[in-house]
C-alpha cells in the first residue's frame, strides 16, 4: 500500500482487513508510524516482501518514483493519485509497457458504470437532438474545477459521438444560443459534499437525468480494493476501472 498512512491508505487498509482475498503486505510511506501490523519503507525499493500488486493514494510528487520502481520490480500497480501532470501520464503509459498499469479518473464502481450508460444514452438521445449538460458537486476545500470525474462524463459522452462536441464552461460572458453541439460543464463548490455528477440529456418536452452521489470516500478505496485483485497477475500494458467492471 503506497502512501499507506494517508486517510485514504487508511480506508483502504480498513476495507482489506475484513476481506479474506486480499492481504497488505508492506506500506510505503514517510510517515514511518507502523500502526496496522505490516512493515513501512520509505519507498517501494527498500521493501523486501513479495508482493502480487501495488496500490498508490498517495500524492503526485510521489507518483514518478513509485513508477520507475514498479518498472524494475515487474509490479503491477493501481495508481489512485489524482492531478497527475501529462508528463506523468505519459510516464503511466511507458511503464505499462513494462509492468501491468491502472489508472482511471474515478476509482468508484458506480461512477465507472455510469460512463458506460452515459456513453450509450449519447448515441441515442443526442442523436434525436437532445442537450447534454453535465453539474458537478464538491466540497468548498476541492481547487480543481471541473473535476475530473466530470471530463470523463463528458469525454465519454464526446466519444460515443466521435468527438464532434465541444466543452462549455463559462456563457456569462456571451449572449447567444446555446450551441447544439457543446457539452455544458458546471461546478458547484460548497460545504462537506464529498461529490456528486449529474447528467442531464435535455430534449424536447423530456429531460432524462443520469445522478451519481458519493456520500462517503471510501467507495473510492474499494474500487481501489477491487482494481487491485483484477490486475494482480496480468500482463504488462495499461488497464482502467472500465476493464475491472467488464
Amino acid at each position: 500500500m503506497h502512501g499507506c498512512n494517508g486517510a485514504m491508505g487508511q480506508t483502504i487498509v480498513k476495507i482489506v482487513e475484513q476481506d479474506p482475498d486480499i492481504q497488505i503486505v508492506a506500506g510505503i510511506d514517510l510517515d514511518p508510524e507502523e500502526r496496522n501490523g505490516f512493515p513501512i519503507y520509505a519507498s517501494l525499493k527498500e521493501a523486501a516482501e513479495e508482493a502480487d500488486v501495488v496500490v498508490d493514494f498517495s500524492c503526485a510528487q510521489a507518483v514518478d518514483s513509485l513508477l520507475a520502481d514498479c518498472k524494475e520490480k515487474k509490479l503491477p500497480v493501481v495508481v489512485c493519485t489524482t492531478g497527475l501532470t501529462k508528463e506523468q501520464i505519459a510516464g503511466l503509459e511507458e511503464a505499462a509497457k513494462e509492468t501491468a498499469v491502472l489508472c482511471s479518473a474515478n476509482m468508484s464502481l458506480g461512477v465507472n458504470i455510469l460512463l458506460k450508460l452515459v456513453a450509450e444514452a449519447a448515441k441515442v438521445l443526442a442523436g434525436a437532438g437532445f442537450d447534454m449538460e453535465i453539474v458537478e458537486k464538491h466540497h468548498d476545500q476541492k481547487v480543481d474545477a471541473p473535476s475530473g470525474t466530470a471530463l470523463a462524463l463528458a469525454d465519454s459522452m464526446n466519444q460515443a459521438m466521435e468527438d464532434a462536441y465541444h466543452y462549455t464552461y463559462d456563457r456569462s460572458q456571451r449572449r447567444q444560443k446555446r450551441d447544439k453541439r457543446e457539452i455544458g460543464i458546471s461546478a458547484v463548490r460548497g460545504g462537506s459534499i464529498v461529490g456528486e455528477h449529474d447528467v442531464i440529456f435535455a430534449g424536447k418536452d423530456e429531460v432524462v437525468t443520469f445522478s451519481h452521489t458519493a456520500y462517503s470516500k471510501a467507495i473510492f478505496a474499494k474500487g481501489a480494493v477491487e482494481a487491485a485483485k483484477y490486475l494482480a497477475g496480468k500482463e504488462a500494458g495499461l488497464y482502467t476501472m472500465a476493464d475491472v467492471i467488464g
